[in-house]
């Protein structure tokens, strides 16, 4: 069988052994501004200092057109990879259609997305991915990257490790659709990216 030449029967498979576990039914809780996290309890000296090391000494003026969320980078991070394997999220998405990264079966990797939070914090970050091959969705992950408060540098969340498909019915073209959301369900971005799996990197 060449590679790539895998059936629908093998898709539905796979598909099957990756659903997805019923959904949680989580409430988050009120959204309030930095500002008014600030004010409240103010004459509590401990539960000040306490804030300040969570937000920051003040509220920082950000660019007030730039989004809450912005999200700049995403990378494989993967030792054995012979070059830096990293998408530009600040760019245009649409090329990322016409590239893929190529992966070296069977090796170890995570994913580190890189974003900034600008004005107000957000909580119950969310990276999801689904992944399809010849059209049919065959995986989907939730990670659960936490809440976070404005600040001026970026922050970085890394996936738990994972493994590159293996064997010749492994090896071909996976198409991933990626979403970086919240508790409240904003999409703060959106982007599509090809895996392509190989028997060694220059193949």
């Amino acid at each position: 069988m060449a590679e790539d030449e895998v059936t629908p029967e093998q898709l539905a498979a796979i598909a099957a052994e990756n659903e997805e576990p019923e959904p949680v039914n989580y409430k988050p809780p009120a959204q309030k501004s930095v500002k008014e996290i600030q004010e409240l309890d103010k004459d509590d000296e401990s539960l000040r200092k306490y804030k300040e090391a969570l937000l920051g000494p003040g509220v920082t003026e950000a660019d007030p057109n730039a989004p809450n969320v912005q999200v700049t980078r995403m990378a494989l991070v993967c030792e054995s990879a012979p070059n830096p394997l990293v998408l530009d999220l600040q760019g245009d998405l649409e090329a990322f259609k016409k590239q893929a990264f190529v992966l070296k079966e069977g090796v170890e990797y995570k994913i580190k997305i890189s974003f900034k939070v600008n004005k107000e914090i957000v909580s119950g970050l969310k990276y999801v991915q689904q992944t399809f091959r010849k059209g049919m969705k065959i995986d989907k992950s939730d990670y659960m990257v936490g809440s976070y408060g404005p600040r001026p540098n970026e922050y970085d969340f890394l996936t738990t490790m994972e493994e590159a498909p293996k064997g010749m019915l492994a090896r071909g073209n996976y198409v991933i659709k990626s979403k970086f959301t919240d508790d409240d369900k904003h999409d703060h971005l959106s982007w599509e990216w090809n895996l392509n799996i190989k028997k060694d990197w220059n193949d």
